[in-house]
């Protein structure tokens, strides 16, 4: 399947041009949080007013494409949206002893809630679901899109990916070892060389077709994903994920990978990118906006900026060899080290 058009709300400044222009965020200590458009004209004031920041973000990001676009579908992958609400409602049951309780916080407080909010808004009535897997929630997304495009039951999907900073999950993961100890600046993630890494958040979404319908438009090749995979087994499940799409290592040009600064799995991406992939261009993300469960949506952003001829910030090249025409792109994260997913995506 084909992306012809993508918008992203995310730490960076990426809801205009103002990231691919060199205008790169800062961020200081372990949470990045996401720098929103004004929505004014795009959602009604009485509506936004009681919008948490998921469904804000998730409808900033998805509505204008879903307007712009007679889709069949929306297709949605998250792993904390809506819980920030959740917990809001939950704590309103207790102060309010089961009485009068807000019915805003109550319909907003699933997972589901922004791609029903994207149908309502838009008055869409196809297929319309949200994965909800953790690390691997975007990566289900996109494969849920391909199979419903090769049983030929859609071919206009939109796609995507919403998730928050939860108070309440931010401070569960700190005291599991999740993010860093002390200050850290975005500008030295990458080399800090200590466990753990940094809270982000965002929206990304993605106009995808069965069909070419612009020149530029990259293709989703392939997805996989797998859970519990030993780290001395990343190497030949890339290997195999490749020769299944009739690719060997050194077909891959360009990677990007989820190098977070954390001491404990870093070395997960370094093994494999030296391994298989030591002359691929090599490209980071999470120094930008954080690790969360769906941040490979913000990778692929990035990946159909570079095949529309747009260049990256300086800050996202981790390993860079030289200039070259991008062909075939493998995206490769892993959550926890638990989770590993794969997107492969390609000019043709």
């Amino acid at each position: 399947m084909y992306i012809t058009q993508s918008n992203c709300i995310s730490p960076q400044r990426t809801f205009d041009n103002a990231f691919l222009d060199g205008e790169v965020q800062v961020h200081q200590g372990v949470r990045y949080p996401a720098l929103e458009p004004e929505y004014g004209q795009l959602i009604p004031a009485g509506l936004l007013r009681r919008m948490g920041k998921a469904i804000r973000m998730g409808v900033g990001a998805g509505l204008p494409l879903v307007k712009e676009n007679g889709i069949d579908g929306i297709i949605l992958g998250t792993a904390n949206g809506g819980l920030e609400d959740c917990l809001k409602f939950l704590n309103q049951i207790v102060d309010y002893n089961e009485g009068t309780l807000t019915p805003t916080n109550f319909v907003q407080s699933t997972p589901n809630s922004v791609a029903g909010s994207l149908a309502l808004m838009s008055k869409t009535t196809g297929y319309n679901t949200t994965h909800v897997h953790n690390g691997l929630a975007f990566e289900a997304a996109l494969l849920d899109g391909l199979m419903l495009m090769e049983e030929k039951k859609a071919s206009k999907l939109v796609i995507g990916s919403v998730e928050e900073i939860s108070d309440y999950n931010h401070n569960i993961n700190s005291l599991s070892g999740s993010f860093k100890a002390g200050d850290t600046s975005s500008e030295t993630l990458l080399q800090s060389g200590t466990p753990g890494s940094v809270n982000g958040e965002g929206a990304t979404m993605f106009v995808v077709e069965t069909n070419k319908s612009t020149k530029s438009a990259p293709r989703i090749l392939d997805v996989d994903q797998s859970s519990y995979l030993p780290e001395s087994a990343v190497t030949e499940r890339v290997e195999l994920f490749l020769a299944k799409n009739n690719l060997r290592p050194e077909d891959v040009d360009t990677l990007f990978l989820g190098v977070s600064g954390d001491s404990r799995t870093d070395h997960i991406y370094t093994d494999l990118h030296k391994k298989l992939f030591p002359a691929s261009n090599c490209y980071s993300y999470k120094n930008l906006v954080g690790d969360y469960p769906t941040a490979t949506a913000f990778a692929l952003w990035l990946a159909v900026q570079m095949y529309e001829g747009k260049s990256l910030p300086g800050q996202c090249r981790y390993h860079f060899v030289e200039e070259r025409p991008v062909r075939n792109t493998l995206i490769y994260n892993q959550s926890k080290g638990l989770q590993h997913g794969f997107i492969l995506v390609t000019a043709d």
